[in-house]
């Protein structure tokens, strides 16, 4: 009964923009594109809405942060429509994507930790001042050159060709990325995964300044995680509201 009053309690969309530093059309578009219930309307054709469009609305605004809006909508809309089931499905996803991207985290990590500290320096056999070759940088590796090759046509590694001989020569930045591959594939990471994060380390200027970035993909991480609690209760609360 308290609920069915409740429900009939109308409200402008001004109402509903208000507190959410929202333009009246913005919630209108939010109606439009289904994460809001359909308006009701008065005689006169204005739109009026509930405290259930509006529980609705918090509850989007509240999942945005830790989904994406692409994803906070895709739940809106099944919820909407009826469809309970795959709403939760969305949910799931963000988070076995969440848990997707520590483990990463983890695997830069620790590549990290267990990169070799000792350089391939002039010393090494088949090395110059300029950098190493291929076979003795293939077998400090413990590794065959033809993967080094590989490694390169998938971009983890960009060696430099010797003008005179053609051979390729590596250089300390090399030699690192080499490392960083090598300890990922080892952690059982796909070439395809494993070169956007030697890129990471090429754009931060090397391992040094990747430990800044690395914790803030650590905060943005945690951030997400409790973006997606503060969404999943205000999803929680609008399935009873509209239940």
């Amino acid at each position: 009964m308290g609920q069915n009053l409740k429900s009939r309690e109308r409200l402008r969309p001004v109402d509903l923009a208000r507190g959410h530093g929202l333009s009246t059309q913005a919630v209108r578009n939010y109606e439009e594109a289904g994460i809001l219930p359909a308006a009701g309307r008065t005689p006169h054709g204005y739109r009026t809405y509930t405290p259930v469009h509006a529980q609705a609305l918090r509850a989007f605004l509240a999942l945005v942060p830790g989904h994406g809006h692409q994803t906070a909508t895709s739940i809106m809309r099944a919820v909407n429509q009826g469809e309970i089931d795959d709403a939760l499905r969305l949910v799931d996803e963000s988070h076995l994507q969440l848990l997707d991207d520590r483990r990463t985290l983890r695997a830069v990590e620790s590549a990290l930790r267990d990169l070799d500290p000792t350089p391939v320096t002039a010393s090494d056999a088949g090395s110059g001042p300029d950098g190493t070759f291929i076979g003795p940088l293939a077998g400090r590796l413990g590794i065959r050159p033809a993967t080094l090759r590989k490694w390169e046509r998938a971009g983890l590694v960009r060696p430099r060709r010797d003008p005179r001989t053609g051979y390729r020569v590596y250089d300390a930045a090399d030699v690192r990325d080499a490392r960083l591959a090598h300890q990922l594939r080892r952690g059982g990471y796909l070439l395809e995964q494993i070169a956007p994060l030697i890129a990471q380390v090429r754009a931060a200027g090397g391992l040094e300044p990747l430990e800044a970035a690395l914790n803030d993909w650590h905060d943005r991480l945690s951030a997400r995680g409790r973006a997606m609690l503060a969404g999943a209760a205000e999803l929680e609360a609008y399935l009873r509201e509209a239940g």
